[in-house]
C-alpha cells in the first residue's frame, strides 16, 4: 500500500496524511462546540450520535492521505498527476468550509448545496485517482459514501430545523 512503482517515501506519506488531518483539525477548532450544537438539533431517526463523526473523519482523512500519497508518488511533475492533485486540494477546501457553514454560521441550506458541490468534486477526484492508480481510487470510496450520507443527513436536519 505504501510502495508505489517500487518506491516508498516516508516524508511524502507523512505530509500526505498530515494535510487532510490538518484540514479536519482546523475546521474542528473553528467550530468547537459543534457536538453540543448537533445534539440540540432536531434530527432524523437515522442520525448517528455525535461521537461517531470525529472517529469517521480521522479514518477518512487517513484514507484520503494515503490515496493522495500514492498519486503524488507517481510524479508530481506529470500533468495528469498535477490535475488529480488540484481536484484533491479543491475538494479539501470545500470539505474545510462545510462545517463552518453548517455549524459556525448555521446556514444549513447553503451547507447542503456546498456539500453537493463537495460530493461532485470528490467523485471527480476519485475518478482521476483511479485512472492513475486503482488503489488510490478505491481508498476514496468510503469518503464518497460518507459524504453522500452526510448530504442526506444535512438536508434532513435543515428541513427539520427550519
Amino acid at each position: 500500500m505504501f510502495k508505489v512503482k517500487g518506491k516508498r517515501n516516508l516524508f511524502a506519506l507523512i505530509v500526505s496524511i498530515f494535510i487532510p488531518q490538518l484540514v479536519g483539525i482546523l475546521s474542528g477548532f473553528l467550530t468547537r462546540g459543534s457536538s453540543d450544537m448537533y445534539r440540540d438539533l432536531i434530527q432524523p431517526s437515522f442520525a448517528p450520535p455525535a461521537w461517531v463523526f470525529p472517529i469517521a473523519w480521522v479514518i477518512l482523512y487517513l484514507l484520503m492521505g494515503i490515496a493522495s500519497y500514492r498519486i503524488w508518488m507517481l510524479g508530481a511533475e506529470k500533468k495528469e498527476v498535477k490535475n488529480a492533485l488540484f481536484y484533491y486540494g479543491l475538494q479539501l477546501v470545500f470539505n474545510f468550509f462545510w462545517s463552518i457553514l453548517f455549524f459556525g454560521v448555521g446556514l444549513r441550506g447553503l451547507a447542503f448545496i456546498e456539500l453537493l458541490v463537495l460530493l461532485v468534486l470528490i467523485i471527480i477526484t476519485t475518478v482521476k485517482f483511479y485512472r492513475l492508480d486503482k488503489t488510490a481510487g478505491y481508498l476514496m470510496i468510503p469518503y464518497i459514501l460518507w459524504v453522500a450520507f452526510a448530504a442526506i443527513l444535512n438536508f434532513s436536519i435543515w428541513q427539520l430545523n427550519k
